[in-house]
């Protein structure tokens, strides 16, 4: 996967790379969406779901995880996008969402959605931008 990425770092949907006990650590212990969930219910997201690993390449250490819930043919949902506090602020994140971007581009997607907190900037800078008529859209379940 061939993405704006920082020297040292790489990408992958590999499914057999991920670091299944990481990935719950850091989302259920530190991701503001997602504290608490359980392991059995991650595993289960990311069996059903399109998962990305970003590893440092030298070691192999993975880095940061995004998930995407899609038909692949007209629909996905970014989400669960992490990356460890210990690599932040090298540009990871946003990688990370322009390969996801560019993986899911040859499906012809209508829209790819995700939903942030505080990292508008982050996803801003490869085209997401704020639903322009967001009365149109509605939600069940948890706000």
């Amino acid at each position: 996967m061939n993405t704006d990425l920082p020297a040292g770092y790489e990408i992958s949907t590999d499914i057999a790379r991920l670091d299944l006990p990481l990935i719950h650590q850091w989302l259920s212990q530190d991701a503001y969406w997602a504290v608490g969930r359980p392991r059995e219910k991650q595993d289960i997201a990311i069996s059903c779901s399109l998962n990305f690993g970003l590893y440092n390449s030298a070691s192999g250490a993975q880095l940061g995880y995004a998930r995407v819930v899609t038909d692949r043919a007209t629909f996905a949902w970014l989400c669960d996008v992490y990356i460890a506090p210990e690599a932040r602020g090298k540009g990871l994140g946003t990688a990370l969402a322009a390969a996801v971007r560019d993986h899911l581009s040859p499906y012809g997607l209508r829209r790819i959605l995700l939903a942030t907190a505080d990292a508008h900037t982050v996803y801003a800078k490869v085209g997401f931008a704020s639903l322009k008529k967001p009365e149109k859209w509605m939600t069940y379940g948890e706000q």
